[in-house]
């Protein structure tokens, strides 16, 4: 639904501009007066333009879509085209990292420029729009984090087909510097929900009921493997030339009816995890969950997740059950300065055939503070503690610096 007030406002402008215009026409020469009359239309309709861009940019934000809203959100430079209208914008993070190793773990200190991301959109009409997102990873590695079209079949339905952003966990949707905590993206949403996780294929995401919405997904699925050890970070396809032997459905349903609340529960079914390639592995589903609770300066968020995976190989290793979770209170005294804390724990060798399953759980303890100069700038320190099951454990420190525009 289009913001009310834009178009009156323009409407009244020019309307006054025209009622004001026979009262001149007695103190001034008639062609002059066409002319500032043929001027003042002219204003008013660049006013009228930009008024209804603006209206419709805040619409198209607030339709909810499944993998674009935080980059919808931060749309800041509209470009006026033929065929619609285009807008830019993107995000990106310095990270430098001071961790010491023990119990055989080496030392990480490195400085890199982790991502660099160009986000482009285009509305075709007030219906039909496009969305792609370029990443450019470590200062060196390009790669496509999202390309997709959304056609508005309904006022609270859409449709997408491309390269989509799956509905899982927070941050593999929502991951601009700026919006979350922490150096780095929490270990959870990151080895067990392996975001960014994105896969081609097609979705339909909607909103029902007070606070209600779902997002439906089939997409190319995953494509584990021994020779990753079945990771499931490593089985992602990102929508290139990806095996298709056998789609993964997904989908989400999620609720925020009371204020500064968000609970959403989110499952995955594929039927053969290795796209057929390899025989000792078989069907493959995650479940999740996340909660995110907001109200004054506090935040609590807090993600699990867990899958299980079929088959002789990736019980022969203990992958068959990869888990996690994390819960991380923040507080934000004032709109530059936060702090928060953050428990994570995951193993991606929980099943019990590998032999003890808590010889391969990893834990870590996360402290720190976020500085926003301005909204869309961030500073950040994290110190970094953990307990590693096998004795093996990096702690440090972490800073950087993030963008979004």
């Amino acid at each position: 639904m289009r913001k009310p007030g834009f178009s009156s406002l323009a409407a009244l402008t020019l309307g006054s501009a025209l009622t004001t215009a026979p009262l001149l026409a007695s103190a001034a020469d008639s062609d002059e007066l066409k002319n500032e009359i043929e001027a003042l239309k002219a204003q008013n309709k660049v006013i009228m333009e930009r008024l209804e861009a603006t209206a419709e940019m805040i619409e198209s934000s607030d339709k909810g879509g499944h993998g674009h809203d935080a980059m919808a959100k931060n749309k800041r430079s509209t470009h006026h085209t033929g065929s619609g209208r285009t807008t830019v914008g993107g995000y990106g993070e310095l990270h430098y990292t001071n961790l010491s190793g023990e119990g055989g773990a080496s030392d990480k200190k490195e400085m890199d420029f982790h991502r660099a991301v160009l986000f482009v959109g285009h509305e075709f009409t007030d219906k039909i729009r496009f969305f792609m997102e370029w990443d450019l990873e470590h200062a060196s590695e390009m790669e496509l984090e999202q390309a997709f079209l959304e056609f508005d079949i309904g006022a609270n339905t859409a449709v997408s087909t491309g390269v989509l952003l799956l509905p899982f966990g927070i941050i593999n949707e929502t991951h601009e510097p700026p919006t979350f905590y922490g150096v780095e993206r929490n270990p959870i949403e990151t080895y067990i929900i392996p975001s960014t996780w994105r896969e081609g294929g097609a979705a339909v995401a909607g909103k029902f009921g007070k606070g209600w919405g779902y997002d439906v997904f089939l997409t190319s699925g995953m494509r584990l493997d021994a020779a990753n050890g079945y990771l499931v970070r490593k089985g992602r396809q990102f929508g290139g030339e990806a095996l298709a032997n056998d789609l993964a459905g997904s989908g989400r349903i999620k609720w925020n009816g009371l204020a500064g609340l968000e609970l959403s529960v989110s499952y995955l079914y594929q039927a053969d995890g290795g796209q057929g390639l390899d025989p000792q592995l078989g069907k493959t589903s995650l479940i999740s969950s996340h909660v995110s609770y907001a109200t004054g300066g506090f935040q609590l968020r807090a993600v699990y997740a867990s899958w299980n995976i079929d088959g002789d190989g990736p019980a022969s290793t203990g992958a068959d059950q990869q888990t996690g979770w994390y819960i991380e209170p923040s507080y934000k005294f004032n709109p530059k300065v936060g702090i928060f804390a953050r428990y994570n724990t995951w193993d991606n060798q929980a099943g019990s055939s590998s032999g003890s399953a808590a010889d391969t759980e990893k834990t870590q303890y996360n402290l720190g503070a976020n500085y926003w100069p301005i909204p869309d700038v961030v500073l950040k320190l994290d110190l970094q503690q953990q307990d590693n099951a096998n004795g093996e454990n990096r702690n440090g420190f972490l800073m950087g610096v993030g963008y979004q525009f």
